[in-house]
């Protein structure tokens, strides 16, 4: 029992074999080709085919999901109400300043694999989909979590794929998690040709939305005058524009506009749609398509406007994406052929960005973000405009206190932030720029936590849900502050609400796990350290934290496996080879019990539970000058230790140094004085020391 990967050929060839398979029955088929509806074209037609039904049987489960299902199929916004818009979510286009993390579609491709996974009909079903080396980025994510978290016997995929390159994410998941099956290539359409017309042909071509992979058909279409190729389009266009569906101008529609008569203008402006719709719901893969798509047809000088709109959403994707070079070399070129303020302005502070922000930290310049910033401050203190003048002078101002908080003036960061709220306050009425209002305050708060000033922080927080209260990072920022506090059923309340207004969210759950293991719930601290590698398998804290609770509870096979796996990760990680190391030790393998033991201390001198566990290691083998030292330097960075002082004091006692013995065994006993091994050795102790 196992999902499917058919690969090679053609799709028809993929179909053929398809059915030589044993399945379950069919739930739904899909094409994932990114032409049809661009992001998310297989996650929005199973959505569209399935969720109605869902809602019918099971709102509440909509409900729980309504952010990932109206990012995906807008066109459920119909039957599905948005519950939980944020300052974010709602903002102008002209007051836009926060955008979504890159990791947005991580999680939004985990919630909709909980969705099908929870709402699927009851029995064992197939789902198909195929073209998927022509999805979207974000398909290719949601289809590599799908493979790897949908059990087969419940939900069994058959992903089908012909020769283009996969993205990574989903190549390594079908490699793990799924049976591969090679098929070969016929040539297909050759009779059904030779009976129609090419223009025939190049129509159904253009009719597939130029999906087909037929020869035939491709090489028609391309036989055309680019006139008559041009004419389909804008007939086809025509069709799908009927339908009244928006995620088709996501994908075919803007397609066909884009290759119509009337490219340069229609098609150019479906693009910038589409590409402005993707940028505000963090689709950023999708942004850069859209834009070299318009940019190949756009004049940087005689259109300079409208290929700054595409350039300018195209660097902040790139930046995000980590593609810093590329943004770089856009602003510059925004630079050689604009004279605007406007750009100047922009891409001044986007390039302040680059240094202190988005680039790897090796190519980051403080100085240079700071002189870039001064540079789009001085312009933006021109703007004619009071609104926009206030503005884009905080916001710069805000970018300036970053500079200061990365260059470690923290003081002075907080003076910017505090002078850009005040001003703001004075010269802008209630109702506008809310939501950069709001970053000011979750900017202070920040600064706040850094110069230690938690309650202001705390307050800070309290005022940002009150004007933002359905964003769930201020609820998980300000758990973590309320955890550092000691207000504990604080941070877990707000954990709670900020795992409820996001789709699955990794950090949430450790950091929710992480303090369930402080107070002792370790059932609940397991199962969100479980949940979170369901969702991140690279995720190495929880490895850490649940190979720790594995061992402790004496499961040792599963602390190794967390152990081994964790230190795939990272061959250095001293608490991992540490676990190793005792699992190693009980099962009775020394030598590679204490060559764990080294590399936990060699990556961290200091590590505890690697000196005491390679002490007790050497005990066992005859080596207690080995444990006595190991004991001793555990003991000089934590005297407060009872297991730590019994230990040590019984190699003084079985060494025979009485004084020293007494010295350790007081003190595991004032530590722990309910203990019966720790009152049995002192008094051991005392009746030897007695009889010399």
């Amino acid at each position: 029992m196992a999902h499917h990967w058919i690969t090679g050929g053609r799709l028809a060839d993929r179909k053929a074999f398809l059915t030589t398979l044993e399945l379950p029955p069919v739930l739904a088929e899909v094409d994932a080709h990114r032409n049809l509806r661009g992001p998310y074209t297989a996650a929005g037609t199973l959505l569209r085919r399935l969720a109605p039904e869902v809602l019918r049987r099971n709102p509440d489960l909509a409900v729980k999901h309504d952010i990932e299902l109206l990012s995906v199929a807008p066109e459920l916004r119909e039957v599905l109400p948005n519950s939980r818009q944020t300052l974010t979510s709602m903002a102008l286009p002209a007051e836009r300043t926060r955008f979504y993390a890159r990791l947005r579609t991580f999680r939004t491709a985990h919630g909709l694999v909980e969705f099908f996974r929870d709402g699927a009909p009851p029995g064992r079903w197939t789902v198909v989909i195929d073209n998927v080396d022509q999805a979207e980025f974000t398909d290719q994510e949601f289809l590599a979590a799908a493979v790897r978290r949908w059990h087969p016997a419940r939900l069994t995929l058959v992903i089908g794929t012909g020769g283009s390159e996969l993205a990574p994410v989903l190549a390594e998941a079908l490699e793990r998690h799924a049976q591969r099956h090679e098929v070969g290539s016929a040539e297909l359409g050759a009779a059904r040709a030779s009976t129609e017309t090419g223009a025939e042909a190049a129509w159904r071509y253009v009719h597939s939305d130029c999906t087909s992979d037929e020869v035939a058909l491709a090489e028609a279409y391309w036989a055309l005058p680019a006139a008559e190729r041009a004419a389909l389009h804008d007939r086809r266009a025509s069709e799908l524009a009927g339908r009244g569906e928006f995620s088709l101008t996501l994908g075919a529609l803007t397609l066909h506009r884009e290759r119509g008569t009337d490219a340069e203008r229609t098609g150019v402006a479906s693009l910038y749609q589409a590409q402005d719709h993707c940028l505000c719901l963090g689709f950023y893969d999708a942004v850069v398509d859209y834009a070299q798509r318009a940019m190949a047809m756009i004049d940087p000088v005689s259109r300079e406007e409208d290929w700054w709109s595409f350039a300018v959403e195209l660097g902040l994707a790139w930046s995000i994406l980590g593609r810093t070079h590329e943004a770089m070399a856009l602003y510059d070129q925004a630079r050689l052929v604009s004279a605007r303020p406007a750009v100047h302005m922009a891409a001044a502070y986007s390039t302040a960005m680059l240094y202190t922000r988005h680039n790897d930290p090796a190519e980051r310049d403080e100085k240079l973000a700071k002189s870039w910033l001064h540079a789009a401050m001085a312009t933006a203190s021109l703007l004619p405009d009071r609104v926009q003048r206030a503005f884009q002078s905080a916001f710069y101002a805000n970018g300036l206190a970053l500079v200061e908080v990365n260059l470690g003036d923290l003081n002075e960061a907080l003076r910017l932030v505090n002078e850009c709220i005040a001003g703001l306050d004075e010269k802008l009425e209630p109702h506008e720029h809310r939501l950069h209002r709001a970053v000011l305050k979750n900017n202070r708060a920040r600064v706040h936590l850094g110069l230690g000033n938690l309650d202001a922080a705390i307050a800070d927080y309290g005022v940002i849900i009150g004007e933002d209260p359905n964003h769930c990072e201020h609820y998980l920022e300000r758990g973590n502050i309320l955890r550092r506090v000691g207000r504990t059923d604080e941070a877990f309340a707000d954990y709670a609400r900020a795992i409820s207004l996001t789709p699955p969210f990794p950090e949430i759950h450790y950091n929710r796990g992480d303090l369930f293991l402080t107070v002792g719930d370790v059932d609940s601290a397991l199962a969100d350290f479980s949940y979170v590698l369901e969702l991140d398998p690279t995720f190495l804290d929880a490895y850490v934290n649940r190979a720790g609770i594995y061992l402790e509870a004496g499961a040792e096979v599963l602390a190794k496996a967390d152990a081994l796996a964790g230190l795939a990760l990272d061959p250095t990680n001293a608490h991992l080879h540490a676990v190793l190391g005792q699992v190693l030790s009980e099962e009775g393998q020394p030598d590679q019990a204490r060559a764990a033991f080294d590399a936990a201390l060699a990556a961290d001198p200091t590590l505890i539970s690697a000196l005491s566990g390679r002490a007790s290691l050497a005990y066992e083998q005859g080596d207690p000058a080995a444990a006595l030292a190991d004991l001793t330097t555990a003991l000089e960075l934590d005297g407060n230790n009872a297991a730590l002082r019994y230990n040590r004091g019984f190699l003084y006692l079985e060494s025979e140094r009485w004084d020293e013995a007494l010295a350790d065994l007081n003190v595991a006993a004032e530590l722990t004085p309910d203990d019966e091994a720790v009152v049995e050795a002192l008094q051991s102790c005392r009746r030897q020391l007695a009889a010399s």
